[in-house]
């Protein structure tokens, strides 16, 4: 037997032990053209390709996420039939994490032998963000260098996968049947409604995007709203979208750090929508202290942003997880999530009222679905702007986020809060009256 033949043998009982504990819905096709089942009923009509022994020979001596989504990204692993959404919604990922943890390390180490020998050829080096930006807030942390690595891929990247208004945050679907624009201005009215906006009042929105909420709110809502970012292409059409829909007496976008806003308590609403996951867990006192001394004495504060589950043993909760790790490497350097538990103390601890806290976990599950399906479709068009590499790593990215949401577990919350005060509240009695149901 040779060694391609001893590859091959020792690859069909690897596959067919993990078939036996995954109980997959989908099939693997090796770089011989044959098709293994992934289960015992397995259909392969959706198949993971392995391009060669290499993708292999990685899995077996660095089996991790990351070495899975290197191998995709750099097409040593394939998905045929389906995209890579498709594919995971085929296979119970609890199963995937127990079959990896459980399988006997002397037993990979007997697997991986035939593949330590004959020349494998190396990959050229993914888009990865390989700056020292500390994590903890510093006056001269470069925080720019964080989120320019992430929102400037390109204003037309984004366009192949958002909404018109290129809203980047979890939508609000008033069924599950809504396009993802409508759900898009729903969560938008939402907001606005929920920080009883009117015309004449202050709103700030920190880490803007593309403008949505800003522009939103003016045109619908008569608000003076002002809203910073630190990505520079952000701003530039941000600025082209005020021009264009003669908003520049109601909005202005600054390049601008928040931290730096000066604390004068001139705002009526201040709304943070998906910007806090940058912040980082050690600088959430200094953004909570700075939230509140924004705020006029009856202003409103909407917070809206994904959290992980708590721990039991919360000592473990500052650790990275191999998703995580995957993220700030390829995505989202210096992205770090709370959990409500912790938003809501923190909240408390730095002098604000909660009045609200809203779960919208599944209305995020259906917002990257589209924006999956969106960025699938649009695949050829995102290569030819950012590189097949990155355009595949975004797509397992956001399907992997996609599942998570599903699976329950990452979540995202709507909180509303105001300064604390010693009397009636400020706002409505019921909540229907802030959505003007009443």
């Amino acid at each position: 037997m040779n060694l391609e033949e001893k590859r091959l043998a020792v690859t069909r009982k690897l596959v067919g032990e993990v078939a036996a504990k995954l109980g997959a819905d989908l099939s693997l096709e090796l770089w011989n053209g044959e098709v293994l089942p992934l289960g015992a009923h397995a259909r392969d009509d959706i198949r993971l390709v392995l391009r060669s022994p290499e993708a292999i020979r990685r899995l077996l001596t660095r089996p991790r996420l990351m070495t899975l989504f290197e191998l995709y990204a750099e097409q040593e692993v394939d998905i045929v039939g389906g995209s890579p959404l498709q594919a995971a919604e085929r296979w119970n990922h609890s199963k995937a994490l127990a079959t990896g943890r459980s399988f006997p390390k002397m037993k990979l180490l007997g697997f991986v032998t035939p593949f330590l020998f004959g020349r494998m050829a190396k990959a050229a080096p993914l888009p990865s963000f390989d700056g020292s930006v500390p994590m903890r807030y510093a006056k001269g942390r470069d925080d720019k260098e964080l989120i320019q690595f992430h929102y400037d891929v390109s204003n037309e990247f984004y366009q192949l996968f958002l909404d018109p208004e290129m809203v980047y945050s979890a939508a609000y679907f008033p069924s599950p049947e809504s396009s993802l624009e409508e759900a898009q201005q729903t969560k938008l009215d939402r907001i606005c409604q929920k920080l009883q906006l009117k015309p004449g009042d202050r709103l700030l929105d920190i880490g803007c995007g593309w403008g949505g909420l800003v522009c939103h709110a003016a045109r619908h809502y008569g608000v003076t709203a002002y809203g910073v970012t630190l990505a520079q292409r952000q701003l530039e059409f941000c600025r082209a979208k005020i021009e264009r829909e003669g908003l520049g007496d109601k909005v202005k976008v600054e390049l601008r750090d928040y931290r730096n806003i000066e604390p004068s308590g001139q705002f009526d609403a201040v709304a943070q929508i998906e910007m806090f996951e940058h912040v980082g867990l050690k600088n959430h006192d200094r953004h909570f202290i700075h939230m509140r001394e924004l705020m006029t004495p009856d202003g409103r504060y909407l917070h809206q942003a994904s959290v992980r589950r708590a721990l039991f043993d919360m000592s473990k909760f500052g650790r990275e997880t191999a998703y995580m790790g995957v993220i700030r490497r390829y995505i989202f350097p210096g992205g770090e999530m709370d959990h409500i538990g912790m938003t809501a103390t923190n909240l408390e601890r730095h002098g604000f009222e909660i009045h609200d806290i809203e779960p919208m976990r599944m209305h995020f599950h259906l917002t990257l679905k589209h924006w999956v399906d969106n960025l699938w479709a649009n695949r050829e068009k995102a290569s030819a702007m950012v590189g097949w590499e990155r355009t595949r790593l975004w797509l397992l990215y956001l399907s992997m986020c996609c599942i998570s949401f599903q699976r329950g577990g990452i979540n995202v919350f709507q909180t509303v809060a105001t300064r604390r005060i010693h009397g009636p509240s400020i706002l409505p009695l019921r909540r229907a009256e802030w959505f003007q149901e009443a």
